[in-house]
């Protein structure tokens, strides 16, 4: 019987789908266009929500967070004591395992891998002996109690292995490491599979954590931070009582610090990685929400036009249904007949929705920078398959219920009413589905005007056609070399020099930090007159001679760091907020204490970024630094001259540094990724308010082909009483203006207040000029008015005779 039913709801509805293809085509393509929408929105906010969600302990493994009192409010942090790991494992029985960690990005360049002639350039941590205890990172070789025992072990990447030996069977193999301070023979104690894709803690190596502290001893006191100190607690612990325990751990162990620890869960920093007053208050938590409230929003716009449009259709199809009762079809035999063409049409967007979705995920990838992949997934296909049969039922429950319930003889004789209730009905999913569409294009006009100001603002320094790259080349087991007037030096002067003599090379200067992005500083610095109790982060940035010439940052007072005055290791040039906030007038000349030293105020900067624009601009020095720890270099090019000064570059790169691979990145690249995500968040957003916009008006396209039909006695009539087809075409259209208009006066608030919620997250903001306000419902009003009109002037111009016989 049911079968029965389920062919004839195929035959109806392939009958109607053909007989008004055009119809059926704009339904269709509305619910499959959401439909596929909300599966790459649930792609990409599945793989962020999966973030370092590998681990098998995942429900008990948790970071401690540093916060520390400074001017303007609490700054949280990862970086915590050196002691603070041994200590939490030895005297806090809910702590299994406790390990400190020096991550990939502690260091400021990749380090150099030798095996023979083999060289490779390779990100290395530093770890406690308990690391694969901690982490669900697989040893295909090595025992995980040992791996790490001794100071002069490694443990590689399987991928690293296999570049360096095409095997993995290496433990008590040698190798030689090339970093900085840790230049030395290492032998291979085990090999990892190395982290998930999903994991944001990326390496090629780890090192033992015992021989980083036997490297900077000063970690042996509780007034300095370094590592991430990462604990599994035991099976049954409280974290809330493990949190109140280590509240005030740093305190009671150093005099007069001010620092406060909590512990967050290790899975949720990728998400939660913004904090106010101490404690996580959101981060790219914001984005996944945003995009899954757009889903939503998206689809409850498709399925609302599908309902509009299907309702639309039914109401041509009522002499049918009076006829099928007429030769004896039962009430529930219809209704099984249009719920069955309604699901039919909703599993045929399904289909079509996934195949969109599977088309466009490339361009997807490349838009959202991930590697998403249609692959079977239970909870997606039950969640597809839910909202498919939820949207089916509920389009085909007007014709399914409403109709089948009529007499045959008033459906036959035209007289079926339409109560007030169900046109409000109909008008309020109008307005809801233009007020969203409304909010979506406002929002859209505000990010992209913050994201122009960001882009066009003055940094305070020339970020155009400048490259920088690392010096590379191997490093020597000689302290001496790095002294002052060592080996180092003069290979660094030598470089240099060469490089500024290159054809098309403007200035060129060496550097340590991340000039767009730089996040660490020092509180260690005190002047006369500075408030003992007060802590005051500086960010410090070490550079050489020329730097602050290459990148073109105004000198406001004092001199750069020059030759003529040899070594500058004694002078420190501050900005502009330094100055302020530290209280010095006339700073030129005088001395600050940093870093155990006095140091001369040679000079003083203009503010300039050196973070993103979220950020309030922060006090800052630059640290002179002419050695291998200020080792990447900085060159400005002549512009339009860019690529064969590039080749020149290489050859050169080349010439000092055999067997290394010249690579390098311009300065305005780094700018330009510190706002990826908003520019995602704009783009994404963009295409996701055409097509609101777009399935909106095929949803106000139905109702007013609804309308049309339903009024196209009324039409004729007027039309034969002398009516014009402009009257006729405003009497159909203003009823939709009015919806359209009432749906811009709900949205503009809403929009207004959703945009300054998500302003308030930059330091400094755009100034979004009225008019495009303005523009915004004038042009949202355009695209109804000509929507509408399509099937309004149909109507009105269609012959009185034919309207007034109802054909």
């Amino acid at each position: 019987m049911l079968g029965s039913h389920l062919k004839i709801a195929w035959r109806h509805s392939w009958r109607n789908f053909w007989k008004d293809r055009s119809f059926s085509f704009l339904n269709l393509l509305g619910l499959s266009t959401g439909l596929a929408c909300a599966l790459l929105i649930y792609l990409w906010a599945n793989d962020e929500w999966q973030v370092d969600r590998f681990n098998a302990n995942d429900d008990r493994l948790f970071q401690v967070m540093q916060n520390a009192p400074v001017p303007d409010g609490i700054a949280t942090v990862e970086r915590t004591p050196g002691l603070l790991a041994a200590t939490l494992k030895q005297e806090l029985p809910e702590v299994e395992y406790a390990v400190p960690v020096i991550p990939v990005s502690w260091f400021d360049k990749e380090g150099v891998l030798s095996v023979g002639d083999s060289h490779l350039e390779a990100r290395a941590e530093f770890a406690g002996r308990d690391y694969f205890h901690v982490f669900s990172y697989h040893l295909i070789a090595g025992n995980p109690d040992q791996v790490l025992a001794d100071k002069h072990s490694v443990v590689l990447s399987e991928e690293l292995a296999l570049k360096l030996f095409h095997t993995t069977d290496i433990v008590g193999r040698s190798i030689h490491w090339d970093q900085k301070d840790y230049t030395g023979d290492y032998i291979v104690s085990g090999v990892t599979a190395g982290p998930p894709s999903n994991a944001t803690d990326q390496f090629d190596l780890v090192l033992s954590y015992d021989l980083f502290l036997e490297k900077n001893q000063k970690l042996e006191r509780w007034d300095y931070n370094d590592p991430s100190t990462v604990v599994l607690l035991r099976k049954g612990a409280d974290a809330r009582a493990f949190n109140i325990k280590i509240t005030d751990w740093v305190k009671n162990r150093q005099t007069g610090s001010g620092e406060t620890l909590f512990a967050q869960r290790y899975s949720d920093r990728y998400l939660h990685n913004h904090y106010e007053n101490g404690a996580p208050s959101g981060g790219r938590i914001g984005y996944v929400r945003l995009f899954s409230l757009i889903a939503l929003i998206i689809l409850a716009i498709a399925c609302i036009n599908f309902m509009n449009l299907s309702t639309a259709r039914a109401a041509g199809q009522m002499k049918e249904t009076g006829i099928k009762k007429v030769m004896g079809a039962s009430r529930g035999s219809l209704i099984l007949q249009y719920l069955g063409a309604s699901l039919l049409m909703a599993f045929l967007s399904l289909l079509i929705a996934v195949l969109l979705a599977w088309a466009l995920l490339a361009p997807f990838n490349q838009l959202t920078g991930k590697h998403l992949s249609l692959a079977p997934d239970l909870r997606l296909l039950l969640w597809a398959t839910g909202v498919t049969l939820f949207t089916g039922i509920l389009a085909g429950s007007y014709p399914a219920l409403y109709l089948s319930g009529f007499k045959p003889v008033t459906v036959l004789k035209g007289r079926m009413l339409h109560s007030p209730g169900e046109l409000s009905i109909r008008k309020g999913l109008v307005v809801f589905q233009f007020t969203l569409s409304v909010i979506f294009i406002l929002a859209i006009v505000v990010v992209h005007s913050q994201i122009h100001f960001i882009q066009t603002q003055n940094l305070g320094y020339n970020r155009d056609h400048v490259l920088y790259f690392e010096k590379g080349g191997l490093l020597s087991e000689n302290k001496e070399d790095y002294l002052p007037g060592g080996k180092y030096e003069t290979d660094l002067q030598t470089f240099l020099q060469a490089v500024r003599q290159t054809p098309g090379v403007v200035n060129a200067a060496n550097f340590r930090h991340n000039i767009t992005n730089r996040n660490g500083g020092t509180y260690d610095i005190s002047w006369p007159g500075k408030d003992p109790d007060t802590r005051i982060d500086f960010t410090d940035i070490a550079v050489g001679y020329d730097f602050i010439e290459t990148l073109g940052i105004r000198l406001l007072a004092g001199r750069s760091f020059s030759r003529a005055y040899g070594s500058e290791k004694k002078t420190v040039i501050f900005n502009e907020a330094a100055i302020q906030v530290m209280g010095i007038k006339d700073p030129v000349g005088k001395f600050v204490h940093l870093w155990g030293e006095d140091r001369q105020i040679i000079g003083v900067v203009k503010n300039f970024y050196f973070q993103s624009m979220h950020e309030n601009l922060k006090p800052c020095f630059f640290d002179f630094s002419f050695n291998q720890r200020a080792s990447k270099i900085a060159v400005r090019i002549r512009a339009g001259q860019e690529k064969e000064t590039i080749e020149r570059l290489g050859r050169l790169y080349a010439a000092f540094h055999p067997g290394f691979v010249f690579e390098y990145r311009f300065l305005d690249a780094d700018y330009q990724e510190l706002y990826a995500s908003e520019r995602r968040v704009g783009w994404l957003s963009g295409c996701f308010a055409v097509l609101a916009i777009v399935i909106s008006c095929l949803g106000l396209f139905g109702l007013a082909a609804f309308t049309a039909q339903k009024r196209q006695a009324e039409i004729g009539i007027r039309k034969v009483l002398g009516a014009t087809v402009g009257q006729l075409l405003l009497l159909l259209s203003r009823d939709y203006i009015r919806l359209v208009g009432l749906a811009i006066l709900i949205a503009a608030p809403l929009a207004y207040y959703g945009t300054h919620q998500w302003l308030t997250g930059f330091a400094y903001r755009a100034t979004i000029p009225w008019w495009l306000f303005a523009l915004v419902p004038v042009a949202v009003i355009g695209i109804a008015v000509v929507t509408v009109s399509s099937q309004s002037v149909k109507a009105a111009l269609r012959n009185p005779v034919e309207s007034l016989r109802g054909e």
